[in-house]
């Protein structure tokens, strides 16, 4: 539940930060301290494995460390600073829809209709997000920021896929994929011709808090979790509290008034998905 718990301030969190420091450079500065808190637990707690730094391990990493944290972070990020927390943060979760969408796509799997139903429940709930409620005129607030957050859950997605046919240790490969990712950054800093600066004390701080409790501390107290429970589905599902959660700190830490029609969207995405997680286990 501390995992859940700890996701759940992450929205809060990049719109508070993002007050003080770009989002790119909230990017490099997180996933910097994320690469040394895990790599310090690794050294200190767990040691590192002989096959860590394989050729083989290496190549993998770098190709998840694209996905997560460089593109992932830098889409995700940016919307967040062209939406509301609420906004951005609830469309973000639509992930597991892209991953239905994938097997139906790339793997040819035939989708029946109980899952496309589920489907349908979770693209309302988008409709809704984006529409702000108002179906009738479509009006959408920053198409920029909408596309750019659906984005970030569809690198994400991409990520999960290939994090699924990988069979390293979790945090070994979180720790190398935070490395791959800072090369990444450092390649886009070079090709943007920006200049990194030390933030704030407040983006420095954000980034801080980022950098543990999104990127690594908080993987390693979920994966732990999965780990030792007796029923990981019943534990993969306390996850889509963390949504709702989020809503709290949002209205209450960054100043947010929680609308309606964001409530409502939130109820349709997340309830679709485990609609779909449901028919998928009653296979």
């Amino acid at each position: 539940m501390s995992a859940v718990l700890f996701w759940s301030t992450m929205s809060s969190a990049f719109k508070i930060t993002l007050r003080f420091i770009n989002f790119d450079e909230l990017l490099f500065w997180s996933a910097l301290f994320g690469f040394i808190f895990l790599g310090l637990y690794k050294l200190l707690v767990t040691g590192f494995e002989k096959t860590c730094f394989s050729p083989g391990a290496l190549l993998s990493s770098a190709l998840m460390g694209a996905f997560n944290p460089f593109l992932y972070y830098l889409v995700l990020f940016k919307s967040y600073s062209l939406l509301e927390a609420q906004i951005a943060g609830t469309l973000n979760y639509v992930w597991p829809i892209f991953l239905v969408l994938f097997s139906i796509l790339f793997l040819k799997q035939k989708i029946p209709l109980k899952a496309i139903l589920s489907l349908v429940v979770s693209f309302t709930g988008i409709v809704i997000i984006i529409t702000g409620g108002n179906l009738k005129s479509l009006h959408i607030n920053s198409t920029t920021g909408m596309l750019l957050a659906l984005l970030s859950a569809l690198f994400w997605a991409s990520y999960w896929v290939l994090n699924m046919k990988d069979t390293r240790n979790e945090t070994s490969k979180i720790w190398l994929n935070l490395f791959f990712g800072l090369i990444y950054v450092s390649v886009y800093y070079l090709f943007t011709q920006k200049r990194l600066s030390l933030p704030s004390p407040g983006g420095l701080l954000g980034s801080l808090y980022i950098g543990i409790f999104e990127m690594s501390l908080t993987f390693v107290i979920w994966l732990k979790a999965l780990n030792n429970s007796s029923d990981t589905a019943k534990v993969s599902n306390i996850i889509f509290l963390s949504p709702f959660i989020a809503l709290f700190w949002i209205n209450n830490a960054v100043g947010e008034s929680i609308r309606l029609s964001t409530f409502a969207g939130l109820f349709f995405i997340v309830a679709g998905i485990i609609m779909q997680q449901y028919f998928a286990r009653r296979k």
